[in-house]
């Protein structure tokens, strides 16, 4: 209620300035229009003739009187001899001309029966000419000094420097922890600082004090906005809500102006909650080598002196979130301003099994759907990656005419946010088709005959919107946080066995190996410089990754020279893996080309189908029920190559 009613009083007191502002200009509007409108009539009402006209127009006997000025003599047109209502009748057009040197004019004005009047001067007409002049410009005096005054009282011109931080209460944002799923650890640590506002006197007694504030780091899509939400949500205190882009105007010190209005605002509501998000918007580390933005300078400066000057007594909290605390000021770090670090990561295989079940619990499903399963297949997504999964799911249900969500459709929705959708218009040549099935089964018998790799559970030559031509999926028996050193061998074959088998079948290479070479240069030079798995090198950190959930950039810490036997060793380990491809795949010709003509017919086969060809290839017994069972598990991993349409 004080809350409504602070927000009530401001509105109020915004409308005496704003009325204030509209009257004024108002008025100076409809002066200038009144003055436009009579000059308008005045001169359409008047003509100008010449000296010499005046004269004929006198002798002719077409003037009834003449009015002389100081600077124009007026003629009244009309006969001498009208009659007396005549006379009084003022005519629709009048003359004027200007002043001559004529000293015969009175006279003879006289001898031709013309009324002559003299001017004398109007003091109504000069006051209000005055008035009109000088009424603006004392309007637009009074309202530039309204403004200035305001200014100088920290608003800004018109609420410039003012902070337009939104404030949420439990009631309006309607999200709680229990909507958030999958960040356990996150969650305890911000349900702390939350029960922290509601018992002090708990913490109190024993000594603890109230953290000053909280910095939500992790990769993009995480959840670090909607977990500030649900801090909102469970904290039942005033909580403010800024980006930081909201701090950085044009103007020099206007963020500095809002961060002290922001902090004055939450003092007056405390205790209460104040979330900054992308907080490296103005909070990147100060660098006077390359010089700096000055507005964004004074800004944090401002931010780093207000958070060390307000009381944690009165229960004021600052949560901030960014996906780069590498960029942010070391002296915004420091505890005594940001005493927690709460790191919101990509959720693992129960996180995401969570995260699932609450972004699936308003969508029809039908009993063959498994989350589980989904959760294991989609290692590495975040929660609005699985978001993104449920609804597409649940659009092409309906697309299909379906009212209940299937495993099939969750399938689809799998590949539409990983590889795009399917290109139907798009008609690959029959030779074409040839090469990316090769392409593909290449990648795929390199699974089957290597021991550390993947299953495989479904290769396509059918393209796709994000640019691939053909992709293999593979199955990942359990999630995994390690990789050793044979697995990621086994990763180069594969990624390198594509190019192979164009290589070994049509004498030729194409352009679609292109991002498997990427791919496996990424892997090959990380076992070098980062993973200490070269013989050559052996246990040395040559490069450090610098953004770390964003891009994973890599930066070289070494000179010139050992950096191009990096590339000799990375190049080595590929030319390597690309020999062992070639070797597998001729070892094993009969079967790459009967599984690549399988699939030019089919354009898409499951693992099964694939397996069981292999087996009668190579003469394998089939595996038992329950092994055929396991295999049989319906999930979709990471997509691990795509071929790109150079």
């Amino acid at each position: 209620m004080d809350n409504n009613n602070s927000n009530n009083n401001n509105g109020q007191n915004q409308k005496g300035p704003q009325t204030f502002i509209i009257l004024a200009v108002a008025a100076i509007v409809t002066l200038m229009l009144f003055s436009f409108i009579n000059n308008l009539v005045e001169d359409s009402s008047k003509k100008q003739i010449t000296y010499n006209e005046f004269l004929e127009m006198v002798d002719n006997g077409k003037v009834k009187s003449v009015k002389i000025g100081s600077d124009s003599i007026v003629i009244i047109p009309g006969a001498k001899d009208d009659d007396k209502e005549n006379a009084l009748t003022v005519p629709l057009i009048t003359y004027y001309t200007g002043i001559v040197e004529d000293e015969t004019l009175t006279q003879r004005l006289l001898d031709a029966g013309i009324s002559v009047e003299g001017e004398i001067p109007d003091r109504v007409g000069f006051l209000e000419s005055m008035l009109m002049s000088l009424l603006p410009l004392l309007l637009i005096w009074l309202l530039l000094s309204f403004l200035f005054s305001k200014m100088a009282k920290g608003s800004g011109m018109m609420g410039v420097g003012k902070s337009n931080a939104k404030v949420y209460v439990e009631k309006e944002t309607g999200i709680t922890f229990k909507d958030v799923a999958g960040e356990d650890e996150a969650k305890e640590s911000l349900q702390e600082v939350v029960d922290f506002l509601h018992n002090p006197d708990k913490y109190a007694k024993i000594g603890a004090k109230l953290p000053k504030g909280a910095l939500l780091v992790g990769p993009p899509g995480t959840g670090k906005t909607l977990l500030a939400k649900a801090v909102a949500g469970e904290a039942k205190v005033p909580f403010f809500s800024m980006a930081g882009s909201d701090f950085v105007e044009m103007f020099v010190g206007v963020g500095a102006s809002r961060v002290r209005d922001l902090f004055k605002e939450a003092q007056k509501a405390a205790p209460c909650i104040i979330f900054i998000d992308e907080i490296d918007a103005i909070g990147k580390s100060r660098d006077a080598r390359y010089g700096g933005d000055s507005e964004r300078e004074q800004t944090l400066n401002q931010l780093l002196a207000e958070m060390d000057g307000f009381d944690t007594s009165k229960g004021i909290l600052i949560l901030a979130a960014t996906n780069r605390p590498e960029v942010l000021d070391k002296a915004l770090l420091r505890p005594g301003r940001f005493d927690r670090r709460v790191i919101v990561d990509k959720p693992d295989l129960k996180g995401r099994v969570e995260i699932l079940k609450v972004h699936a619990k308003d969508v029809l499903m039908d009993d063959t759907v498994d989350l589980d399963a989904i959760a294991l297949a989609t290692s590495g997504a975040v929660g609005s990656d699985l978001a993104n999964m449920i609804n597409e799911a649940a659009i092409n249900a309906v697309k299909h005419g379906r009212n209940v969500v299937s495993q099939s459709d969750l399938f689809e929705a799998v590949e539409v946010v990983l590889v795009g959708k399917e290109k139907k218009d798009r008609i690959m040549s029959p030779e074409e088709r040839r090469i990316v099935s090769y392409h593909e089964v290449g990648h795929a018998l390199i699974s089957a005959l290597e021991k550390d790799a993947e299953p495989v559970q479904k290769i396509t030559i059918v393209p796709r919107t994000m640019g691939a031509l053909g992709y293999v999926m593979n199955v990942p028996e359990e999630e995994k946080y390690l990789n050793t050193e044979k697995e990621l061998r086994t990763m180069l074959v594969k990624f390198l066995a594509g190019r192979a088998a164009e290589e070994i079948v049509f004498d030729t290479v194409t352009t679609g190996a292109s991002n498997d070479i990427e791919k496996a240069t990424e892997i090959a030079r990380s076992m070098v410089t980062q993973y200490g798995m070269s013989e050559k090198f052996g246990l040395i950190g040559l490069e450090t990754v610098e953004s770390k959930y964003l891009s994973g950039k890599a930066s070289m810490h070494c000179g010139d020279a050992t950096a191009a036997e990096v590339d000799k060793e990375v190049m080595r380990l590929l030319k390597e893996s690309y020999e062992r491809a070639k070797e597998l795949l001729t070892e094993n010709r009969e079967a790459l080309d009967k599984i690549a003509e399988f699939l030019i017919e089919k354009e898409t086969i499951t693992g099964k189908e694939f397996m069981k060809i292999f087996r009668e290839i190579k003469g394998i017994p089939e595996k038992t029920e329950g092994e055929e069972a396991e295999n049989q598990n319906p999930t979709v991993s990471i997509v691990k190559e795509e071929e790109q349409n150079v």
